[in-house]
């Protein structure tokens, strides 16, 4: 699946609700107008704007392409019951919208991983294990799941940890739920590919025998572009062929969004203040 445009896209970190913030970047960008609007997971909850930045983006249109983060999926359980709402979401107004069900139609819709020009956006992570080619394979299988009739019963079936490493024998939810445990939550892992969700903390904050995912020696995406959000204790990151984009503005820090072009030289980095964004606990 691949853009049509001589403009390079503008991915964003996590927006969380910051809807005021996202409109002063993406006015500060100022990205042409057929530059697509890449934006990482993770759109609503903890901001005081999850209503108004989700109708935001829904008017984008297909020029905004958004996968699908945790706190995405968040909303889609307590919807259908699965899961109680907590303290600090922000979702509540989604809920009590008159056209609700609109909402979470075009949430559910949304992808779990966008691969265009030798760029593969995911909102947490990629098990060191998978190339572009099988994370997509993986990523479209979930997609259609959630999709389907009985997408709660899948979504239900999400939860948890185990299992923790990827094997190709996998099948059914066990299958589906390592898929959606590594492109939706996965910070830390071992060399061969067993996820730890113990730490959500910075660098330092390594399990034993664990390591950042996207610093596994042998990494089969090592070849392509990812970018990625989720991760606001590892804050901006900017490698030549990896693109760590949740700088916190939800927690008082900063709201990045990078020009991804293909020659890591050209691509632009834009940042806005983020203070205020986050709502009182209830």
């Amino acid at each position: 699946m691949t853009v049509d445009t001589a403009s390079a896209p503008l991915a964003f970190g996590d927006l969380q609700g910051c809807r005021s913030q996202f409109q002063e970047l993406l006015e500060k960008a100022a990205p042409p107008d057929d530059a697509p609007l890449w934006f990482a997971g993770d759109i609503i909850n903890r901001g005081r704007e999850s209503l108004a930045t989700m109708r935001d983006l829904i008017a984008l249109g297909d020029r905004a392409v958004t996968v699908l983060g945790n706190h995405d999926l968040h909303l889609l359980s307590v919807s259908a019951g699965i899961r109680k709402s907590k303290k600090g979401d922000t979702i509540d107004e989604i809920l009590a919208a008159p056209d609700v069900d609109d909402l979470l139609e075009w949430i559910r819709h949304r992808p779990i991983a966008y691969f265009s020009d030798n760029k593969l956006l995911v909102h947490a992570g990629v098990l060191p294990q998978w190339d572009a080619a099988l994370t997509m394979e993986l990523a479209e299988e979930l997609q259609r799941a959630l999709r389907a009739p009985n997408w709660k019963e899948t979504l239900a079936g999400l939860y948890g940890n185990e299992p923790r490493i990827w094997s190709p024998d996998l099948k059914g939810i066990d299958r589906l739920r390592v898929t959606c445990s590594a492109l939706t939550r996965l910070r830390f892992c071992d060399r061969k590919g067993m996820m730890d969700f113990s730490s959500s903390g910075t660098l330092a904050s390594a399990p034993p025998g664990c390591m950042p995912w996207f610093d596994v020696p042998g990494r089969k995406t090592s070849d392509i572009t990812i970018v990625f959000g989720h991760w606001a204790a590892l804050g901006l990151m900017l490698r030549d062929n990896l693109i760590g984009l949740d700088s916190g503005c939800v927690w008082g820090e900063t709201l990045s969004a990078v020009r991804i072009t293909d020659d890591p030289v050209e691509r632009t980095l834009t940042q806005v203040e983020c203070h205020g964004c986050r709502a009182t606990s209830k």
